[in-house]
């Protein structure tokens, strides 16, 4: 069980570095503009978490849409998924929030035995 857990916790890292890279160089592109839909609560926020990309953006009102990144494969080919989370959810369950000093941070807070996995830049 620690083993499987290591490596979901693994790819929860990889996917938190992949969504903020593509934040970060969509706001490089945009004279440093974030992606719309950002807020300053806590990462972990429900209203936070990222849509799918298979999820119509209609679905997405209560959840961060970032599908902007995933327009014609430009900044990423689709959003990460958190190993955790069904396919019939509509989140990712990935946060991203903008910090009060304009900063990004994405989360991951299904992270497995205690470990904290977010990234700040």
């Amino acid at each position: 069980g620690k083993q499987l857990g290591d490596t979901r916790n693994a790819a929860r890292k990889v996917d938190v570095n992949t969504v903020i890279n593509g934040v970060y160089q969509y706001s490089l592109d945009n004279n440093g503009n974030l992606p719309s839909g950002l807020s300053t609560s806590t990462c972990s926020t429900a209203t936070n978490n990222i849509c799918k990309t298979s999820v119509a953006t209609s679905s997405c009102s209560d959840f961060v849409d970032l599908s902007v990144l995933t327009q014609n494969e430009k900044y990423l080919v689709s959003i990460p998924v958190d190993p955790s989370i069904s396919s019939a959810a509509t989140g990712t369950g990935y946060f991203v929030r903008k910090t009060v000093n304009g900063r990004v941070e994405v989360c991951a807070p299904n992270a497995e035995q205690g470990v904290t996995i977010n990234v700040i830049r």
